[in-house]
């Protein structure tokens, strides 16, 4: 992987993602940035798909379960050529095909519409299990809340995964310590959740989900792994490059234009500090 290549790529889609919620004034701005990293080395150096084509039967799959996070999907899938970027700058006005939650009828790109949280783990087990039985090679990546992870869904699909050795889905959980009500210490505490998950019997790997090198060493491990399902825990910082936000952990935001001025400025320089390391 071309780390300085990748950081850019992240830096690009930080500051999309937050042009794209300024759009509308108000969003999902903190479990949405707080995944770049992620979403870079997955479009920027794993896996296969082809904008021409969104629905390529042999491409990888992304499925993000906490469909909130839909921004950071429009600003990477821009990026990447599925459609003008300057298309996702009507997040959520009437008529749009971008949503505020990711819908696979609306946007190209989309694999599989989420949003009801819990659902999208399921959906995405239930095509890494089809695309075997038709003999595809591709993988199936789904991300997943750890506010999200209070859903009982999210641990049947684990052993519905185990059980059946899906070696071709690799799950991400952005551990980023909040959910819609606050802390989720606060109001549902997961204790150990790697070793939670590795109890349900897949093969778990924890990484600072911001570190680009430590998640494409990890999915690459992932891959490693045969005949059992893999889940790589990301430690994030919610609202991360988001001046905003990042200091409050926000669900969603509602800042003032002076306030969105100076994110997007930030992260511009981001953007530049990246270009020029």
């Amino acid at each position: 992987m071309d780390k300085k290549k990748i950081d850019i790529l992240a830096a690009k889609i930080r500051l999309e993602t937050l042009k794209v919620i300024h759009s509308r004034g108000f969003g999902h701005v903190g479990g949405s940035v707080d995944l770049a990293e992620l979403m870079a080395v997955l479009y920027g150096a794993e896996m296969r798909f082809d904008p021409q084509n969104p629905r390529w039967p042999d491409r990888d799959w992304l499925v993000l379960s906490k469909g909130h996070a839909g921004p950071v999907s429009y600003a990477t899938l821009g990026i990447m050529g599925y459609y003008p970027l300057a298309d996702a700058y009507t997040l959520n006005f009437p008529g749009t095909h971008f949503p505020s939650h990711t819908d696979r009828k609306l946007t190209p790109g989309v694999d599989l519409t989420t949003g009801s949280l819990g659902q999208g783990v399921s959906t995405a087990t239930g095509a890494a299990l089809g695309n075997r039985l038709d003999g595809r090679d591709s993988y199936v990546y789904c991300v997943i809340g750890d506010g999200e992870a209070d859903e009982g869904q999210v641990w049947e699909a684990f052993h519905f995964a185990c059980a059946h050795k899906l070696d071709n889905i690799i799950y991400f959980i952005d551990c980023n310590g909040y959910q819609l009500d606050g802390a989720t210490d606060a109001i549902l505490p997961h204790g150990n959740l790697t070793a939670k998950v590795a109890g349900f019997g897949l093969h778990v790997q924890e990484i600072d989900g911001h570190d680009t090198a430590a998640i494409y060493d990890a999915i690459e491990n992932a891959k490693a792994a045969k005949g059992v399902p893999s889940c790589i825990v990301l430690r994030t910082s919610k609202g991360r490059g988001a001046t905003f936000a990042e200091p409050k952990h926000d669900h969603s935001s509602q800042p003032k234009e002076e306030q969105w001025q100076e994110a997007l400025a930030a992260a511009q320089q981001a953007l530049d500090d990246a270009e020029n390391a």
